[in-house]
């Protein structure tokens, strides 16, 4: 009798074919979901930590529940399993997919499923209905549903609802392809190029490398070479879009637009990377595709928008300019309103005209995406003022000015806070342009309020006190327009409300660059100090000039007497008095805590401190940006920061010091990591009576730490305002990538959060 002693099996060169890619996450799951049976079939529960004596297990929970890292090594081992199987000889045929029988969809889905079918007819507004109204637990019955209005909003430039969309609908559907190439396609456009690529990568990986996703995936390429200021860099990622495009052109089987869309591509990747030739034949060959399809698309009354694009592209790679012209004119008529569409249409051609050293102007006269308008102004003049600022009888020229710049500014959409006076009025003004659709529908989307605090309490603190008829107006303003409040209460000192005047440049900031519409600061103000003195010194002092309407001008034109116009230092807003002891400032809050960390033995808990915190210790001493204050708490940390360059800059070193070391080598956990969790705001910077140190506290910091439970593993998570306040300030080191709405811990409602990544530096 011989003893067995079997040998590992290499199977480092097996390849599995793509048809069996996709079986790997089906494998994960089930083995994972039948162990999870089997523990808990012997007694076993979920728990923080694992306890073999008390049978508690951390991955006890269903396999869609489990952490991203924890998937991924269920992945690992399915792929290594269907390997093996492979190496020993033996073959995987995918099972033949099951159609169980249709059954017909209720009258009301079918419905709804019908007019998302026709939304090219629908404007936003009604969209957006749609959306407000619908059931989740009818819309499972058609994943199309989702897949149809993210698409049509994605085209609109509503890019981060897209992106909403397509998670809600992948929740109820998560295997569904076409509503992942629509969550990659939304990222993209909302600048999340590498989850983006993500996603894409592993629908390759998992068989579905089908026109789209290779589409897709070589626009990320595209974007990330666009991104980085190294020549070799960009010479890579553009390569690797260049091969992505070509694949899905030449891939067999392709539908007509589907060739014309990726066949364009590849030809302006060609001509960037120097490929004269290549470009030229594949220009020609989309030019020959894409005019079959506008003839098509002519007689049966479908869309031409993509067709007259490509023509337009192809033209210009031609260099046939005249035709350039023609074909991307009528495809901006063809395409109006369409945002996301023109917005991307302008991009290639820029790209294109820039290698050929042309003008842009060439072509971007015929895309004018509308600005994005942020405004703040006087408030009304109280009764009774002897040194008029903004006398009641001036709203009506004031309102004119306001009119006629928002037409010469192309004004599209518009963000402010609702003060009275110039405020309303400004919100008032573009909610009538998009009435009128004089460049938008659906108001909503395109009119945002940023509130100090509670919008009641704002009320009566600031509409109230104008006079009869300015709540009314107010209420109608809220009802029409998105409402942000930038805290939840009133707050004592000026740090409010620079904060909230900060907030409407950011978003303003987020929408213009997703939109690649341009942001135009401007002010109600006569040019003395106040309340809008301090919002243009603001402003400056991080790069924005602000075009101005100017007060004193009209007063003067309206024969007021120049004598009597204020001169004099005014405080349109009093800031409330402050606590004694207390001073609001406006900082940013980083909360971490550290993975894994539940899991360390007593022998461990030393080294972690010792090691780990001594880790944290050692950037602290060398950062460039140090925290005004510092605390931690067993495995947690807390730092406040001046300024969110600041705290964006530190979290990413010390995020990337953790991410590098090699834990194990000082007895400590191998997977080790912290969780780091972004916020700004109005905070307030006292004396803690109880440690007699510096502290700060408020809203804002619950706020901050609930963002960190549910920030992944070795990321850095942000909330919307923090993303903000990055544009407003214009900070360059770090960007900040739309993850989508998340469910805050302990049930504190939903939140849109970010995941802040490094900017490409050269090499």
């Amino acid at each position: 009798m011989h003893d067995y002693d079997p040998q590992p099996l290499d199977t480092s060169a097996v390849q599995l074919p793509p048809e069996l890619l996709g079986l790997t996450e089906k494998l994960a799951r089930n083995a994972h979901d039948h162990w999870g049976r089997q523990r808990l079939n012997e007694g076993w529960k979920f728990g923080e930590a694992r306890d073999d004596i008390r049978r508690l297990h951390p991955c006890l929970r269903r396999y869609r529940d489990l952490p991203e890292a924890e998937k991924q090594l269920d992945r690992a081992m399915a792929l290594e399993t269907l390997k093996a199987i492979l190496s020993l000889g033996y073959r995987i045929h995918p099972p033949a997919p099951v159609h169980p029988p249709e059954t017909p969809l209720p009258t009301d889905v079918a419905a709804i499923l019908q007019r998302l079918r026709d939304s090219a007819r629908l404007d936003l507004h009604v969209l957006l209905d749609l959306w407000r109204a619908h059931q989740p637990k009818q819309w499972r019955q058609a994943p199309e549903l989702y897949e149809l209005l993210g698409r049509r909003l994605d085209g609109l430039g509503e890019l981060l609802l897209a992106c909403d969309v397509a998670t809600e609908g992948l929740d109820l559907a998560p295997q569904d392809v076409r509503l992942r190439q629509l969550q990659a396609l939304a990222l993209a456009h909302a600048g999340a190029s590498q989850q983006a690529k993500a996603l894409l990568t592993r629908l390759e990986q998992e068989g579905h490398a089908n026109p789209e996703t290779l589409g897709l995936l070589a626009r990320t390429y595209k974007d990330l070479g666009e991104q980085t200021s190294d020549p070799k860099a960009r010479a890579w990622n553009l390569g690797k879009a260049y091969e992505h495009y070509f694949r899905a052109y030449r891939q067999v089987g392709q539908t007509r637009d589907k060739l014309s869309w990726n066949g364009i591509n590849a030809a302006t990747m060609a001509l960037l990377l120097g490929r004269h030739a290549e470009a030229v034949q594949l220009a020609s060959e989309s030019q020959a595709t894409a005019r079959i399809e506008l003839q098509t698309c002519t007689a049966e009354g479908r869309d031409r928008y993509w067709a007259l694009a490509t023509l337009g592209e192809a033209a210009l790679i031609l260099e046939d300019w005249a035709e350039a012209d023609r074909c991307y004119e009528e495809a901006a008529r063809v395409g109006e309103g369409r945002f996301g569409h023109l917005k991307s249409t302008r991009r290639n051609a820029r790209l294109l005209l820039d290698h050929f050293k042309e003008d842009r102007q060439r072509i971007d006269r015929h895309f004018r995406i509308p600005s994005v308008v942020v405004c703040s102004g006087h408030m009304i003049d109280r009764l009774g003022r002897e040194s008029p600022r903004f006398p009641p009888a001036l709203e009506g020229a004031v309102r004119l000015a306001i009119r006629k710049r928002l037409a010469t500014l192309n004004a599209g959409f518009g963000y402010a806070s609702a003060y009275n006076g110039a405020d309303i009025v400004f919100l008032e003004e573009m909610l009538e342009r998009t009435r009128q659709g004089t460049q938008t529908s659906g108001s909503e989307a395109r009119t945002c309020v940023v509130l100090p605090y509670d919008a009641e309490l704002f009320c009566q603190d600031q509409i109230d006190v104008a006079g009869p008829g300015w709540r009314d107006r107010y209420q109608r303003v809220l009802e029409q327009a998105h409402v942000v409040a930038a805290g939840k209460h009133r707050m004592e000192g000026t740090a409010p409300a620079e904060y909230a005047n900060l907030l409407v440049l950011g978003l303003g900031s987020i929408r213009a660059q997703q939109a690649g519409a341009d942001l135009i600061p401007l002010v109600v103000w006569d040019g003395s100090s106040g309340g809008t003195a301090r919002v243009v010194e603001l402003w400056r002092r991080f790069g924005h000039e602000p075009q101005r309407i100017d007060v004193l001008e009209l007063l003067r034109e309206a024969g007021t007497p120049v004598g009597l116009v204020a001169r004099e230092p005014v405080e349109e807003d009093p800031p409330l008095p402050q606590p004694e002891g207390f001073e609001t400032r406006r900082m940013a809050i980083l909360f971490a805590d550290a993975v894994k960390f539940s899991e360390l033995t007593e022998v461990q808990i030393p080294r972690f401190v010792t090691d780990f915190l001594g880790m944290v210790r050692d950037l602290l001493a060398t950062a460039a940006q140090k925290p005004v204050i510092r605390n931690t708490w067993g495995d947690g940390l807390y730092f406040v920061f001046e300024s969110v360059r600041d705290a964006g800059n530190f979290a990413l070193e010390l995020s990337a010091r953790v991410g590098s070391f090699q834990w194990e080598e000082k007895g400590l956990p191998k997977l080790l990591s912290l969780r780091i969790a972004l916020h700004a705001g109005a905070v307030y910077r006292c004396t803690d009576p109880v440690t007699e140190q510096v502290n700060y506290v408020g809203t804002q910091v619950s706020r901050a730490a609930r963002i960190e439970p549910i920030t992944p593993a070795g990321q850095v998570y942000a909330s919307e305002e923090f993303a903000a306040m990055a544009l407003a300030e214009q900070v360059r080191d770090f960007t900040c990538e739309y993850v989508g709405q998340t469910p805050l811990a302990k049930n504190a409602g939903m939140m849109a959060t970010y995941h802040v990544r490094q900017l490409p530096q050269p090499m």
